[in-house]
């Protein structure tokens, strides 16, 4: 079971630099707690953890195509219920890898440079 331990390492990763990315120029101290509640709230449903994701309106798929969860929901599900491997997640941690990076790079520019 050594697969799940990078899927959860990513998850975190990508969901601290998508949190960073959002709430870099926030300056009110309540601010980041409400947008971050929100966020998993509206990231959690289309990840298809609830329900699949077939059945879900096309605005809402193409939702899930670019959220991080999905991946993490679908690798867990693959490494839980099937028993794969890590050759059978690769994608989806290739998927969260580049997200953390891209996020993370992205709210790193976004920065305040001053004091």
């Amino acid at each position: 079971m050594a697969a799940p331990t990078p899927r959860i390492v990513l998850t975190s990763t990508a969901m601290i630099g998508l949190m960073f990315l959002v709430l870099v120029r926030a300056s009110n101290p309540i601010f980041p707690r409400a947008v971050i509640g929100m966020l998993n709230t509206i990231l959690y449903f289309p990840s298809g953890a609830v329900y699949p994701q077939t059945a879900f309106p096309e605005w809402m798929q193409a939702l899930a195509v670019v959220d991080p969860f999905t991946y993490s929901v679908h690798a867990f599900r693959v490494v839980l219920l099937k028993n794969a491997g890590f050759a059978a997640i690769a994608g989806d941690l290739a998927f969260l890898a580049v997200f953390t990076l891209l996020t993370t790079v992205a709210a790193t520019a976004f920065f305040r440079r001053s004091l």
